[in-house]
């Protein structure tokens, strides 16, 4: 799995995807100083409008990808692929 930069922009009501977290989380000072700043994934801030993060992402997206909703990117993030012998099942 290559690395990604992930640009993740922040939702109307301030949301990204986390995924050192795993989950949908509100971008505030709270969490960029209990998460963010400490992470290895973190790569800075996407000029105020949200954070960059860089990780192996096991889908077939761009780099950088641009992150915009942040409950899908929750939900393709869930999808795992499991490759038993010959054969890639995704679960």
């Amino acid at each position: 799995m290559p690395f990604v930069r992930h640009i993740n922009l922040a939702n109307s009501d301030g949301q990204i995807y986390c995924c050192l977290r795993n989950r949908v989380v509100k971008l505030d000072d709270a969490q960029m100083t209990t998460f963010c700043h400490g992470c290895k994934m973190f790569d800075g801030t996407a000029q105020g409008k949200g954070v960059v993060c860089c990780w192996n992402d096991a889908r077939s997206v761009k780099d950088p990808h641009v992150a915009v909703d942040p409950l899908l990117e929750f939900k393709q993030n869930q999808l795992k692929q499991i490759v038993r012998g010959t054969l890639l099942l995704s679960v």
